[in-house]
């Protein structure tokens, strides 16, 4: 699937502006708004920041790939965040597009954590988790049983 070549982060960048752009249509311009919540924004972002330095600071312990469309893991990372949801990075970067939104008070701009929750949930994930399980197996389906794949 060619939505798979796009990094993640990228995902984030393209979301924001879209759905920012979006709601700057002239059909829209007249879309609810909420006043910004910079706090709230702020914090969110604070979290999701934490959530992927976290994981990628174990991925890198581990000395295992961050790319999702490498070939192969070194490792499966199942502790500290990893206990928590399956896939932080993800969540990591679907709480900096609810952040973003929350930060503009844009209505339209909460299209972008659902969007991104979407390519994530239905793009990303299903092809890694076919490699992990094809690579770790029973390990990893055991993995699947304890953790969630979100929270």
């Amino acid at each position: 699937m060619i939505l798979r070549f796009i990094p993640p982060p990228v995902w984030v960048v393209i979301l924001l502006i879209a759905t920012y752009a979006l709601s700057t249509a002239p059909i829209l311009k007249d879309a609810p708004r909420f006043p910004p919540q910079f706090i709230p924004g702020i914090a969110t972002l604070l979290a999701a920041t934490m959530l992927i330095s976290l994981a990628w600071l174990q991925f890198n312990r581990a000395h295992t790939q961050v790319l999702p469309l490498s070939p192969t893991n070194n490792a499966l990372v199942t502790n500290g965040v990893f206990a928590l949801t399956r896939n932080p990075m993800y969540l990591g970067m679907t709480l900096y597009c609810l952040g973003g939104a929350l930060m503009m008070g844009n209505t339209i701009m909460l299209l972008a954590p659902i969007l991104m929750f979407a390519v994530a949930n239905w793009v990303f994930i299903p092809f890694e988790e076919a490699k992990m399980r094809r690579q770790f197996g029973e390990q990893f389906d055991a993995y699947c049983k304890r953790v969630r794949r979100w929270i």
